[in-house]
């Protein structure tokens, strides 16, 4: 499978608002060309990928997924652990972003598949410093790229 040089689509899934503004807006100052999307909740980010792939409107690219843990309808667990289950969407990278250092969730997230699990500082400097790096981070990143389904003849 071959991976591509282009930027990734960076899909955020945060029900704390502050926190998806303040990475979107640290990713725009880190000179990051990433299209970025924001979902609000788990369910939301579900519909939005199965739905998009079921209709061929996922057009196909690179996508990396920024995943909190705690949130309401459906947690970032169960969202991991719907999208490792599907075979095309099981190439999205994705990273979980907690507040939580419970090792029980670090573990239950890589045995899923996660690429990264990363504690999200409470204090807002270091939090920004760490999506800053993370973005630069992401400009080196090469990802596989999601392919919706063909029409079959």
């Amino acid at each position: 499978m071959n991976a591509s040089i282009s930027p990734v689509s960076i899909l955020i899934v945060d029900d704390d608002e502050g926190h998806r503004i303040l990475i979107q807006q640290t990713l725009v100052e880190a000179n990051l060309c990433n299209r970025v999307q924001c979902f609000q909740h788990g369910q939301e980010i579900l519909d939005y990928l199965f739905r998009a792939i079921g209709s061929r409107s996922l057009s196909d690219g690179h996508y990396l997924l920024l995943l909190d843990i705690r949130m309401p309808q459906v947690d970032g667990i169960e969202v991991l652990r719907h999208i490792k289950k599907d075979d095309e969407l099981r190439k999205i990278p994705v990273v979980m972003l907690s507040t939580s250092d419970d090792l029980v969730d670090v573990e239950i997230c890589h045995r899923l598949g996660c690429s990264a699990y990363i504690q999200k500082p409470i204090d807002f400097e270091r939090f920004a410093e760490t999506v800053r790096r993370f973005g630069e981070f992401t400009q080196l990143l090469l990802v596989p790229t999601i392919h919706t389904p063909r029409p079959t003849e």
